[in-house]
């Protein structure tokens, strides 16, 4: 699968919970029930992934945790808040940048409606529009 076609899984699969479930519960319920229903559709998923940082040349095993990455292709940042901050993007963007990753999903599952929640964050990923 594409990075693309797994964004597409993954944010159907954020609409199903967040209709279920609703805004307001916290973060690791939904990272929870969202690799769940992930993994019902058939992708494989990481919880809280630890993610070495590499400085100095020396590699930091305390770098950071991915709240899941999917087909070890796909990072999301799952938040559960009324009003996202601008940091959040560049969180994601950042997590990309040091696992050499393309694409992050940001979701807040905190957004009265998900479609308002989610945000997709490019890292030199490729056009696949046909040509």
């Amino acid at each position: 699968m594409t990075e693309n076609q797994i964004a597409k899984t993954v944010v159907d699969a954020a609409y199903k919970v967040h209709l279920a479930l609703g805004p307001g519960l916290l973060e690791s319920v939904y990272e929870v029930i969202l690799a769940h229903e992930l993994r019902k559709r058939g992708l494989k998923v990481e919880r809280q992934k630890s993610i070495p940082i590499k400085y100095d040349g020396m590699t930091f095993e305390e770098g950071f945790r991915a709240d899941l990455v999917v087909e070890d292709k796909v990072i999301c940042e799952l938040k559960s808040v009324q009003q996202e901050s601008r940091v959040f993007k560049k969180v994601v963007l950042t997590q990309l940048r040091l696992t050499g990753l393309r694409l992050g999903l940001l979701v807040n599952f905190g957004a009265d409606r998900i479609g308002d929640g989610i945000s997709g964050i490019v890292n030199g990923l490729p056009d696949e529009s046909p040509q």
